[in-house]
Parts: structure tokens; sequence; C-alpha cells
């Protein structure tokens, strides 16, 4: 797969994210947010199951203990994610939760700076600077009281953050997409099905009152999207996936006109083309510093 085909699939995975939150926020009035991710990741895993069976059958060699424990690690990274921007929604608005969850397109750069001691490539900096000032703008270029919703996000960003540094690390290391996509599934699944037995009230009424949206964060957002982001992943770095990640904030908010009858703000068309701006800086920038190098 080229880079291009791949950042290509990290687009596709945004837009589906984007469409995605409209069911997450919806969701919420009929379940508990344990129980909504326990179920959504069960029907993730369903999605999963036969592609790493194939995969499996067609390995030259098993999964190593340490990409397990890599698999794992991603797992865990993806369900406190999860947990922590579902909670948030409870008592924080959409424009809040959208824009402080982007800020992983700023903490992936740093993690990988910081943890991995892999310095990204320099236009990546301005290229996340122009995607974060965008999602801001896209946002209508403030942020509400701050409520304890908004804490619970940040603490979204930074695990959304780590994970999109485990997918780019174990995915191209391990050759293993789909086994890395089943297994962070069912880690989400299994927490998410024994912390909501423990914590949350179920009855066969709220499954069935948000049932179209577990069955599309089930089925699209999580086994589709996070499929296409393990694999696009493969072919091109954590700081430059999460650039192009980041635009799900303007399909949030396009899916949120045409289905919620919500409305861009003023500065959020100039967002749209910060963003816009910034995932050209992060695809284009790279090749067009080579191509001046070699002249």
């Amino acid at each position: 797969m080229t880079r291009l085909n791949a950042n290509l699939c990290l687009l596709l995975a945004g837009a589906i994210w984007g469409a995605g939150f409209v069911a997450q926020s919806t969701a919420m009035a009929a379940i508990g947010p344990l129980w909504f991710i326990g179920l959504r990741f069960v029907l993730a895993s369903l999605v999963a199951a036969p592609l790493a069976w194939r995969e499996a059958r067609q390995a030259a060699a098993p999964v190593s203990r340490r990409d397990w424990l890599g698999f794992l690690a991603t797992g865990l990274a993806l369900f406190t994610a999860a947990v922590t921007q579902q909670i948030g929604l409870l008592t924080t608005t959409v424009t809040n939760s959208g824009f402080l969850t982007s800020l992983y397109v700023v903490f992936t750069p740093l993690l990988s700076l910081l943890v991995l001691r892999r310095a990204p490539h320099r236009l990546i900096w301005p290229a996340a600077a122009l995607a974060f000032v965008g999602i801001f703008l896209l946002s209508g270029g403030s942020l509400t009281a701050f409520r304890p919703g908004d804490a619970w996000t940040l603490l979204c960003a930074l695990f959304w953050a780590m994970q999109v540094l485990l997918v780019g690390a174990f995915a191209a290391r391990s050759g293993r997409p789909m086994a890395l996509s089943l297994a962070q599934f069912l880690v989400c699944a299994v927490a998410g099905l024994i912390a909501a037995a423990a914590f949350e009230p179920i009855s066969i009424a709220a499954i069935t009152g948000a049932g179209m949206e577990i069955l599309y964060a089930g089925i699209f957002s999580s086994g589709v999207a996070f499929i296409l982001q393990v694999v696009g992943q493969r072919f091109t770095t954590a700081p430059q996936a999460a650039i192009f990640l980041s635009s799900e904030a303007l399909f949030a908010a396009l899916f949120g006109a045409l289905l919620l009858g919500e409305s861009i703000p003023a500065a959020g068309y100039l967002g749209c083309a910060a963003i816009f701006a910034g995932i050209l800086l992060a695809e284009l920038g790279p090749y067009w510093g080579r191509r001046k190098l070699t002249s």
C-alpha cells in the first residue's frame, strides 16, 4: 500500500468517526456509557474476527509474546480513551468534547518525542498547529464554562494519543493488523461489559432505545474505522496519522449539520480550511521538501 492510499484510509476513518460522534452523543439518552462501549466493541469484534482468522491462516509465523502484550496495551489505551470520552459526554457539550478530544493531534507528536524518542518530520509541528487551530475555530472559536466532563475529555485525548502511538508501533512490527484490531476490540468488549455489570443498570428497553447507535458505533465507528486506522498506520507515522484522523472534527460538524440541524459558525469555515491545509502540509510537505533537496 502506498503512503497516499494509507492516508486516504485514515481520512475515511475520520469521516466514519465524525458521523459516529452523533451516535455517541444521542445514545447517552437511553443507555449508560459503559454498556454502550461494551456492546459496541462486541459488534466490532464480530467484524474483525473473520478477517483475523483469514490473516492467521496466511501468516508465516505466529504472533510473538511481545506483540501480544503490545496488542493488550493498545486495547487498554483504547478502552480508557473510549470510557473517558463517553463519561465526558454526560456533562459537557458536544462542541467542547469534539475540540478537547482532538487535542491528541498535539499530544501525539509530543509523546512520540518524549516516550519513543522519535522526532517527527519538522513539518508535522506546523501541520499539527494548523489542525489544532482549525478544530478550535470549527468549535466556534470559544469554549463554554469548563466542566467536569471537560477534564474527562482531556484524559481521553491523552489516551487517544497513546493508542495512536501503540498502533503505529505494533501494527508495523507484527505485520498482523487484523490480529491487533481483534485483540483491542476484545479488550474493550470484555472490560466494558464487566465494568458495566458492576456499575450500571441495564434493561432490554435501554438496549433497544440505543439500538441504532450501538449498531453504527459497533460495525462502522469501531469495526470498520479502527481497522482502517490499523491498516493505514502500517504505512505512515503516528504524528502524521493523528493529523489525518483529526479530520473527524470536520466531518462531525458536517454530519451534525446534516443529521441534527446544527449550524457551522462563521469561523468554522475558516477552521475547515485550516484543517484541510494541515492535512495537505502533512501529506505533501515532506515530499516537496525531498524534491527541493534533490533538484
